[in-house]
C-alpha cells in the first residue's frame, strides 16, 4: 500500500462570483462550538458543568493580485445597505494535480464586511495585494 502524504494548500480555487478565481490567500476556514457553563445550587460539586453551545464561524480573508481595472471587490462592498447587502455562497476547493477538487468548504451567505487595498511602499519589491474580508452564516466541509 502506498504511503498516503498530507495535501499541499498551494493549489486551490476560490468561487465567489467574480470572474477570477485565483488567489494568493485564504484564512479563516474556522468554526468552533462555543461552550455553556451552567451550575445549580445544589450541585455537590463545587464546579459547573458544561454543554454544548451556540456554532460560530470566523470571517473569511481572500487576498489576491491587483489587476488594472478589476475593482469586482469594491463594487460587491458597495452592496451594503442598512440591513441588507447582496449575500453569495463562496465555494473554495483544494485542488489535486488534475485540477479536481479533493477537499471543498462552502460558506453560506457570505458578505463583504471590509476590503483592503494595498501597502504602498516605494522600496517594495513586490506584487500589489488587495485582501477582502468576508461575513457569513456557515462552514460546511465536503471531502471527496
Amino acid at each position: 500500500m502506498p504511503a498516503q502524504y498530507p495535501l499541499p494548500v498551494f493549489h486551490f480555487t476560490v468561487q465567489w462570483g467574480g470572474t477570477r478565481i485565483g488567489f494568493s490567500e485564504v484564512s479563516g476556514l474556522t468554526q468552533e462550538n462555543q461552550a455553556i457553563e451552567y451550575r445549580d445550587g445544589s450541585f455537590p460539586e463545587y464546579s459547573s458543568i458544561k454543554m454544548p453551545g451556540l456554532r460560530k464561524f470566523s470571517n473569511i480573508t481572500l487576498k489576491r493580485g491587483i489587476v488594472k481595472s478589476d475593482n469586482e471587490f469594491f463594487k460587491w462592498l458597495s452592496t451594503v445597505k442598512l440591513n441588507t447587502v447582496e449575500r453569495r455562497d463562496v465555494v473554495i476547493s483544494l485542488l489535486n494535480e488534475k485540477h479536481e477538487p479533493v477537499m471543498v468548504w462552502k460558506a453560506q451567505n457570505a458578505f463583504p464586511v471590509k476590503v483592503e487595498g494595498p501597502g504602498l511602499k516605494a522600496s517594495g519589491n513586490e506584487v500589489a495585494i488587495e485582501s477582502i474580508e468576508l461575513a457569513h452564516e456557515g462552514l460546511e466541509l465536503q471531502n471527496d
